[in-house]
């Protein structure tokens, strides 16, 4: 929900000073908000992105350089791979979403492939919005929107997304479609990735549902995407339908909390700033004073994973070892507290967490004296 206009102003004032003198608001796209919904407890990322801050040039600043993005090399197979699916107008692309998500419509023997041109983001959003709806407005008939340009609130600013395709379907629904170049094997892909590509088709879906609701007959954004992956070895297409429900729900949320970052921006210190021109000890207690929740899968989607994790490591945390194991802790927060609670030093007997830890160091014991008797025999 865009932010009331004196709101909002005042906002994106304070926002513009954490950014620092003269310095232009970095635009998120989808990957960027898609890794909000990867790692929800982030106050650092979530002030980071709302400000606009270029995270890349402050890992850098840092002294901890970033290593996150494609190679140009993956870049120019990527888009290898796209135009492949979309050649003939798309009809490849078009008989894969009626194979994985309308068998009961009918086969797509020719579709409508409208121009999208138009001056800057805002005149292709515009053109995009207008094609949607004459569309929607057409049943019967096919119709792919060839990257299109969304627009999406992201604490009263838009933010301009483009998906790779947008497929209207006969019945008026709308699916939104990800082609990606890594591939299926055997019918299933790295379960990682496809949650990577599941979170920016959510961002998507989300757009897609503004222009949806600006419409006087609002028509159905369907929560099932599509995936266009190589088959196997070759360069073939193939595709799954993945359902991005609990994608949606999550940025969805995040999102929401974005436009409440003046929350997070109240309790920094007076005259906080993120700009990479400060000096490094500067730079580095500024970024500090805003916690940071860090976990492995951030190296894949962060620019400050490396200066994270270094200060994760650094104090002994355990969501350096990954959230599965940091759930089963509970109240054991960092490594220096397992170990202590592990050798009966501290901790609650009656903590189940506790317990479990004793447990297996009474095991690992009993273990390691087997093996040192085995080693004298």
């Amino acid at each position: 929900m865009p932010l009331p206009r004196t709101r909002g102003t005042a906002l994106r004032h304070r926002l513009a000073e954490l950014r620092g003198p003269d310095v232009p608001a970095k635009a998120l796209d989808a990957r960027a908000l898609a890794a909000l919904a990867a790692n929800p407890g982030c106050k650092r990322r979530a002030i980071l992105d709302g400000a606009g801050v270029n995270k890349a040039a402050l890992a850098g600043a840092l002294g901890s350089p970033s290593a996150f993005g494609q190679s140009q090399f993956a870049l120019t197979r990527g888009n290898a791979f796209e135009a492949k699916v979309k050649a003939d107008g798309g009809a490849e692309l078009l008989r894969l979403v009626r194979e994985k998500l309308d068998r009961g419509a009918e086969p797509p023997a020719h579709a409508r492939v409208p121009e999208l041109t138009a001056t800057g983001p805002e005149g292709r959003t515009a053109r995009t919005a207008l094609a949607l709806r004459e569309a929607t407005e057409a049943p019967g008939e096919w119709t792919l929107l060839d990257h299109p340009m969304l627009a999406l609130d992201v604490a009263g600013s838009p933010a301009f997304l483009e998906p790779d395709a947008v497929v209207v379907h006969p019945d008026g629904s709308w699916t939104v479609v990800e082609i990606k170049s890594f591939p299926m094997l055997d019918g299933s892909a790295d379960p990682a990735k496809v949650g990577a590509a599941a979170r920016q088709a959510a961002v998507y879906v989300l757009a897609l549902e503004e222009v949806a609701a600006r419409l006087e007959s609002a028509p159905r954004v369907r929560d099932r995407v599509l995936l266009v992956c190589p088959k196997d070895f070759s360069n073939l297409p193939t595709a799954s339908a993945v359902d991005v429900r609990k994608q949606r729900a999550v940025t969805a949320r995040q999102l929401d909390r974005l436009t409440r970052i003046e929350d997070i921006a109240d309790e920094l210190p007076a005259g906080t700033c993120f700009s990479p021109e400060l000096p490094a000890a500067d730079l580095t207690a500024a970024v500090e004073s805003v916690p940071a929740t860090y976990a492995p899968e951030c190296l894949s989607a962060c620019e400050l994973a490396f200066h994270c994790r270094a200060r994760s490591l650094e104090s002994g945390a355990v969501t350096s070892l990954g959230r599965s194991v940091r759930a089963e802790l509970g109240g054991l927060t960092t490594v220096e507290d397992v170990l202590s609670a592990a050798r009966g030093e501290s901790g609650d007997p009656d903590d189940p967490a506790v317990a479990a830890l004793r447990r297996a160091e009474r095991l690992r014991a009993e273990a390691l004296g087997q093996e040192a008797v085995a080693g004298c025999r």
